[in-house]
């Protein structure tokens, strides 16, 4: 269901002319399709939920490397793009939020020290999926297990 919105969206914004949006959703499609090929199956909504999140968090990165270099132009091009990914992810969580969901899975998995950050990270991860950045939730995980 997922793909053929942005199929509809990819339309939409060429009839509009929204360069951007058209770039920035043909980009989508391109990364679905190259797992696909390369994978030899057909991706579900929550395979292309994590490809968007994976494509938004690219972008994330990207930022401090534009404002060292002091390009302002890109700087705003890639926070519209941030913006035209998150459209199609899910909510993300507050800090807060984390930290509850973090404090469960603690308690599920029998957690108690930093070495088990790793099973912490897995487990939250596939339960959390995209509606939750992997920096936050290490950085919740590691105050919560030290």
């Amino acid at each position: 269901m997922l793909k053929e919105k942005l199929l509809e969206d990819l339309k939409n914004s060429m009839k509009e002319k929204n360069e951007l949006r058209k770039n920035v959703v043909q980009m989508v499609r391109a990364a679905i399709l190259q797992v696909e090929k390369d994978k030899q199956i057909q991706v579900t909504d929550q395979q292309i939920v994590e490809i968007i999140a994976k494509e938004a968090k690219k972008r994330r990165d990207s930022i401090p490397d534009y404002e060292k270099s002091g390009r302002e132009d890109l700087i705003n091009q890639i926070k519209q793009e941030i913006t035209i990914l998150e459209e199609y992810l899910p909510a993300q969580l507050s800090p807060e939020e984390i930290e509850e969901q973090l404090k469960q899975i603690i308690s599920e998995i029998g957690a108690s020290s930093m070495k088990d950050i790793g099973m912490v990270m897995k487990t939250s991860k596939e339960k959390l999926g995209a509606s939750a950045d992997g920096k936050t939730i290490n950085e919740i995980a590691k105050k919560l297990l030290s």
